[in-house]
């Protein structure tokens, strides 16, 4: 596993995540992405982070086997370095942009959902399968990115959106060739980074000071939900089906 940060260029910080085969992380990479964009955007030269992954696909959530393995332990694990992770990115001292490829699943909307910017390629998809997994949450965040309806109807049936329709909607900054991603998340950042850095980080602050959902307390809410479910043993019932197709769920 590995989570590393560069700097491609003057106050830009690029966090990246290279997990394979599908960057669903373990306890432990949650927790190594939240210490990452923390420092990133502790650093005084720091004006925009770059949120970015290796690989075919953004993030496939948490590493289910390991919860399956470990069993309530690393279910508690997952919810507070998902919890760690997300807030990382929310609290961010300075704007972060999400550039996204490929299958940008569960934990990833949780991600995206915290970041100010999203840029995506031609095939990436956004989608929450926690009820194909014995889990919930992250509808805060899915609701961050499509009205509220459309939230529910994903939520419900595990179906994903595209990167067009979420530009559609206005929640994705640019859709572009998978070629092109990287570029046009620096461009982005390029372009915040120009900005006077003490008076971005006062912007960030006053931008979550108005948001209108808390979203710290509204997910930890639905965490909640997760953990009565394995509780109650449906969780498990239906990971036990995870990987055997629809019929086996």
């Amino acid at each position: 596993m590995s989570v590393s940060t560069s700097s491609p260029e003057k106050g830009i910080r690029v966090v990246t995540v290279d997990h394979p085969p599908v960057n669903a992380l373990p306890v432990k990479g949650w927790y190594a992405l939240a210490d990452a964009v923390r420092s990133a955007g502790e650093d005084p030269g720091t004006r925009c982070v770059v949120l970015a992954a290796a690989g075919r696909g953004f993030n496939a959530g948490v590493d289910v086997k390991e919860i399956q393995r470990d069993g309530r332990a690393a279910l508690l694990g997952a919810n507070r370095g998902c919890f760690a992770a997300f807030s990382a990115v929310y609290d961010c001292e300075v704007p972060v942009v999400a550039a996204v490829q490929g299958f940008c699943l569960g934990g990833g909307v949780g991600l995206v959902g915290n970041a100010d910017a999203v840029v995506a390629s031609e095939d990436a998809v956004f989608g929450l399968p926690e009820l194909d997994r014995g889990a919930l949450g992250a509808a805060t965040h899915l609701a961050r990115l499509v009205p509220q309806h459309l939230m529910r109807t994903l939520y419900f049936t595990s179906r994903t959106v595209t990167a067009a329709e979420l530009h559609r909607h206005g929640s994705v900054w640019r859709v572009v060739p998978r070629d092109e991603l990287a570029e046009a998340a620096l461009e982005l950042a390029r372009e915040i980074a120009a900005k006077d850095g003490e008076l971005l980080r006062l912007a960030k602050s006053a931008i979550n000071g108005i948001d209108p959902v808390d979203v710290r307390r509204s997910y930890r809410f639905e965490q909640g939900f997760t953990y009565e479910a394995d509780v109650s043993g449906v969780g498990d019932r239906v990971r036990d089906t995870f990987g055997a197709g629809r019929a086996g769920r």
